[in-house]
């Protein structure tokens, strides 16, 4: 059980989410800086000097503090746009990438093309027997 366990922690998935997970909360606490310290100044620039996060509504002995999440909403708009545009761009350099591998394919002759698409296949094939 001990060598399982090295092999899946050793695994290169299990390192990249790893690295994921830390490289997000950093991201995340660089997010949350500029919202609280850059654009929620400017917000309350813009409605006249009122705290954002003070916001509250009272509603009988119970007070909705509705400004921390309008607070998490930006956090969250901001957040979300970053990713965006990372895939963005990944997804541009991952296109131009499978078409500099199409072109390379296109060089290569028909007979060479169709035995790598067969060991291609035998490969497929072999690790689905593993899987099963």
């Amino acid at each position: 059980m001990i060598k399982e366990f090295r092999e899946f922690i050793t695994k290169g998935n299990v390192l990249d989410l790893a690295i994921a997970v830390v490289m997000g909360a950093a991201f995340g606490k660089i997010v949350s800086s500029l919202v609280d310290n850059i654009i929620i100044p400017l917000i309350e620039i813009l409605l006249g000097g009122i705290n954002v996060s003070s916001l509250t509504i009272k509603v009988g002995n119970a007070v909705l503090k509705y400004g921390l999440f309008v607070q998490a909403v930006i956090d969250f708009l901001i957040i979300s746009f970053a990713i965006f545009m990372f895939m963005k761009v990944a997804n541009s350099l991952i296109r131009k990438k499978q078409a500099t591998e199409e072109e390379v394919l296109e060089a290569v002759p028909a007979s060479e093309q169709y035995l790598k698409e067969i060991r291609d296949l035998l490969q497929k094939n072999a690790r689905q027997d593993e899987t099963s």
